[in-house]
């Protein structure tokens, strides 16, 4: 039935971003024609969230890593700018990476187990089977010297 998701950003600075995805985040793509990339992305969830007012309906989009603080840096290496500072939301450490153009995308690194297997794990305690019997050894004949 449903084999995945196409997310499309609207924007006046669509070569730029491109080249942004493509160079410098190096994300996957193929040229659909003409130079109109589309990007593989990294495996992706959808959460659904209640609003209060019809009008406030809406959706967003983020970018998840494991370590916000080291992929800011490695980001920031590239001439990424970050308009925003990193904070705790609870659910995780949020920021927002500068699209060309001015628009700003979602960074976030989750505290909670995701749908895709990143984000915190929460440990399972370790199986324990029953001890096993020991086998009471041979008596063991003394080595000649």
């Amino acid at each position: 039935m449903i084999n995945g998701m196409h997310a499309i950003i609207y924007t006046q600075a669509a070569d730029e971003v491109r080249k942004f995805f493509q160079k410098t985040l190096k994300f996957p793509h193929v040229d659909a024609g003409r130079g109109w990339l589309i990007f593989g992305l990294p495996p992706s969830e959808m959460g659904v969230h209640p609003v209060d007012k019809p009008d406030r309906a809406s959706y967003e989009m983020y970018l998840m890593c494991d370590d916000l603080e080291k992929t800011v840096a490695e980001l920031k290496k590239k001439g990424v700018n970050f308009p925003r500072q990193i904070i705790d939301a609870g659910w995780g450490k949020l920021t927002a990476i500068e699209l060309p153009g001015g628009l700003e995308m979602g960074l976030y690194e989750p505290r909670h187990p995701t749908a895709i297997g990143t984000g915190t794990k929460k440990k399972k305690a370790p199986v324990r089977s029953a001890p096993k019997k020991r086998k009471t050894a041979a008596k063991k004949k003394p080595r000649k010297r």
